[in-house]
């Protein structure tokens, strides 16, 4: 399984939401420069993200995105099902027997990312963060 760019962006962007205090606004242009995101295509993934009911929207003066969905509660099956589709890591026309045991690989990486959430991600970030080697 290969995740999109779009996935990958949406999950940085998401990332970066879900740090900072419940209730802020990012502008498009901020978020864009934060993360790496090359800007248009973080329009249409905010836009997506906003459609798919994780986000709201406020125009003018302070205005931008801002999380409606706890980090906690968005799984990464969600992200990858919203820009990726569904998980298959087999076509749909290959042989039975190989279906079978590739349907086994589909129903546990499903449910992988069904228990991992975006918070689970900002958890790694400080976890990683908190270490130091320094003498």
């Amino acid at each position: 399984m290969k995740v999109s760019k779009k996935a990958e962006y949406a999950l940085r962007a998401l990332v970066a939401m879900g740090r900072a205090r419940e209730g802020t606004n990012f502008s498009i242009q901020d978020l864009a420069r934060s993360e790496g995101i090359p800007l248009k295509f973080l329009e249409q993934i905010l836009l997506a993200l906003k459609n798919g009911g994780l986000l709201r929207s406020k125009r003018g003066v302070g205005g931008g995105y801002q999380l409606v969905t706890r980090p906690e509660r968005i799984t990464l099956g969600e992200i990858i099902m919203l820009f990726d589709g569904a998980v298959d890591p087999l076509p749909g026309d290959a042989h039975d027997a190989m279906a079978q045991v590739f349907g086994g690989l589909r129903e546990q990486t499903i449910q992988w990312l069904g228990r991992h959430t975006v918070a689970h991600i900002i958890e790694k970030e400080r976890q990683r963060e908190g270490v130091s080697f320094e003498i």
